[in-house]
């Protein structure tokens, strides 16, 4: 099997994020000792993935709720378009052996998907109402109720069949600017009402309401989840961008920015609890331009709130941190394990999907088999190109190689890889009235930089890295020498096709006919860092922990104390469920209840560190006596009373271990 990212350890613990790929707006259930997750998927079909899990770490596909979504033409790129829009902030319920799944879908009414299995067949229906991020709530008395709302929240009573609101019952559930603002997620826990939303408005982040009747008063908690990004740097933006995404190209892109200003903090998402009396929560993080990613958070209830995180630290969830203690629990296991393809199967790979609704009479993975052939169609360029088959990109470095064969190109036809997004970008092979060539078109400048193609048959290859978000495209005649064409190219997380970085197949005629066709022999997805930037615990090793942005300086042992100084000598002792003792040769790193450290001094939890990464690979430590971060203050002070690295990196809280 291909080496992907997996987000269980293997030692009893589990990594953010669950998938190293775009999942966004997720919604998860639990039914009896088994979870089902599903999430948006916008305008690819098949669209709303179900997936299963007995742990809400591993997870697993079981199949998606419906093939196709077609609700006019532009769902089919017959003059216009619903790129950001079609599925999206789904609500996955269940009630008396039936699964439910309501979904907004833009100028549209509310899509209903129900199924006995949740394998599925799903039967689809819609209903007579549509509002903006949507939560159906199913309360003890048998009655049903929907939220919605932006910027404040409104309820509805729904009748038995769940298709129409009872007239009457709508009504604000929270004012104007509450800070409960869309992506509402509503639950009943122990007699209690609560709901969970996503605020916006600066520092994006989580706030909840609870209530003793459905009718309120309801009671704001502006943040159970704030500031937690891992130390994440927000990424490339294009200025004005916003919605509707109104702006043409060449775009004035905003460079990284390393203040800590919340944009992208864990937000949307919701709670559940495992069957032993756990309670977890998930939400998704803005991932600059590989998308928005999904990410599992340990609840401390505190005063009757559900906060994301640990005591002494609520609001922060861990990037590491122990699994979810259940009696079944799962192998290591990923939704799309095998991301690259040989298309020797006569059906495609669950992990396609195709962008808007496919035109099926020209596509075929059985007129040679071994091959997906795709036909071309008039489009005035990529973006209108029908049947372009597509994959989420995959982080936090990946490498995308197709071999394509243009013998029966036509002129006028062009064949390739694309970055979906947008700004988009492809490379490919075109057929002109005299040969081959390869063309590299860039939506950003508009330009088109040629090479000379040997024949009709071609290797093509893009290398993404999502840290520095920079891309390059190169291509081959045998498949073995690569050849960079055009400089290395900015990707980005925008608002017009509201997802991450996508690998696209693609294959059109730009001289408006029908041409030929082009076939492409394989897709290859390489990633040099299935575990991202993790690396092994140095467990029996001496060395010391030094600070990444200053490799001379660490903390040094002082009457008794840590303070910041020259690197001194540790020796890493591994614990369970991937926690470490750092040992002086005075004694053990320990911490006061204080967070002051120590040499030798208090043992037992005080002594351990659950050692994790950052996104970019430093090494951070979390006390388990605070669950707080071991950082060196400017002022020379050590404590473990960090609530997290700040992407600036300048907090004192980033170290390497360098090896004696």
């Amino acid at each position: 099997m291909q080496k992907t990212w997996t987000a269980d350890n293997g030692d009893g613990t589990f990594t953010n994020p669950l998938f190293y790929e775009e999942f966004s707006d997720p919604d998860i259930i639990r039914v009896g000792e088994d979870f089902y997750m599903t999430g948006t998927t916008m305008h690819t079909m098949p669209g709303l993935p179900v997936l299963h899990s007995t742990d809400l770490v591993n997870w697993t596909l079981l199949g998606y709720a419906l093939e196709t979504l077609d609700l006019g033409p532009e769902f089919r790129l017959d003059g216009g378009e619903i790129y950001g829009q079609g599925i999206w902030a789904p609500c996955i319920r269940y009630r008396d052996g039936t699964f439910y799944i309501f979904s907004n879908v833009n100028k549209q009414k509310t899509q209903i998907f129900t199924a006995t299995d949740p394998r599925g067949p799903w039967t689809h229906t819609e209903a007579e109402y549509n509002y903006h991020d949507l939560a159906v709530f199913f309360d003890d008395d048998g009655r049903a109720y929907v939220v919605w709302g932006y910027r404040n929240l409104k309820i509805a009573e729904l009748d038995e069949t769940l298709h129409r609101i009872i007239p009457g019952t709508e009504r604000d559930l929270t004012p104007p600017d509450s800070l409960m603002g869309e992506g509402a997620h509503f639950y009943m826990v122990d007699g209690k009402y609560i709901i969970t939303s996503a605020w916006f408005a600066g520092p994006m982040r989580m706030p909840c309401a609870r209530a003793d009747h459905i009718d309120g008063p309801w009671e704001i908690n502006p943040a159970i989840s704030i500031d937690e990004d891992f130390g994440l740097m927000e990424g490339y933006k294009i200025k004005g961008a916003g919605i509707p995404f109104t702006l043409e190209p060449p775009f004035e892109i905003v460079p990284p920015n390393p203040a800590q200003n919340g944009r992208l903090n864990l937000h949307q998402g919701g709670i559940v609890d495992t069957p032993g009396g756990e309670w977890w929560a998930w939400s998704m993080m803005d991932y600059n331009s590989l998308g928005r990613l999904t990410a599992l958070s340990p609840i401390t209830w505190h005063e009757g709130w559900p906060y994301f995180g640990l005591p002494g630290n609520l609001g922060r969830t861990p990037r590491t941190w122990a699994k979810p203690n259940v009696a079944k629990a799962s192998p290591p296991s990923v939704p799309w394990p095998q991301r690259s393809d040989d298309f020797l199967a006569e059906t495609l790979n669950p992990l396609w999907q195709w962008n808007h609704v496919p035109v099926s009479e020209n596509w075929s993975l059985t007129e040679r088999p071994g091959h997906l052939r795709l036909k071309t169609l008039p489009a005035q360029n990529f973006w209108w190109a029908k049947n372009s088959l597509t994959q989420r990109a995959v982080g936090p470095i990946s490498t995308a190689t197709t071999s394509l064969d243009g013998t029966h190109l036509k002129p006028g036809d062009v064949a390739g890889l694309a970055l979906l997004g947008m700004p988009w970008r492809w490379i490919g092979l075109a057929r002109t009235e005299t040969g081959y060539e390869i063309r590299l078109f860039d939506y950003q400048t508009g330009k088109t930089l040629i090479a000379p193609a040997t024949g009709p048959i071609v290797h093509l290859r893009v290398a993404c890295d999502f840290l520095t978000e920079e891309a390059q495209f190169s291509f081959s005649s045998d498949g073995q020498k690569f050849e960079n064409l055009g400089e290395r190219m900015i990707m980005i997380f925008q608002l017009k096709t509201f997802q991450g970085i996508r690998y696209a197949l693609f294959a059109y005629n730009d001289l408006s006919q029908s041409g030929g066709y082009a076939d492409f022999d394989r897709i290859e997805i390489d990633e040099p860092h299935p575990r991202g930037l993790m690396e092994p615990i140095p467990a029996g090793q001496r060395g010391a922990l030094v600070l990444a942005n200053a490799p001379t300086s660490g903390f040094t042992a002082e009457l008794g104390t840590v303070v910041g100084g020259p690197p001194m000598d540790l020796r890493v002792e591994a614990a369970e469920l991937g926690r470490v003792i750092l040992h002086h040769e005075d004694g053990p790193l320990s911490v006061t209840a204080g967070g002051v450290v120590t040499v030798g001094g208090v043992t037992g939890s005080a002594t351990h560190w659950q050692w994790m990464e950052t996104p970019t690979g430093e090494v951070i430590l979390m006390s388990l006596a605070t669950n707080r971060f071991l950082r060196i203050h400017p002022d020379g002070r050590v404590r473990a009373d960090s609530p997290g690295p700040t992407p600036d990196g300048r907090d004192g809280t980033r170290f390497r271990f360098v090896t004696a």
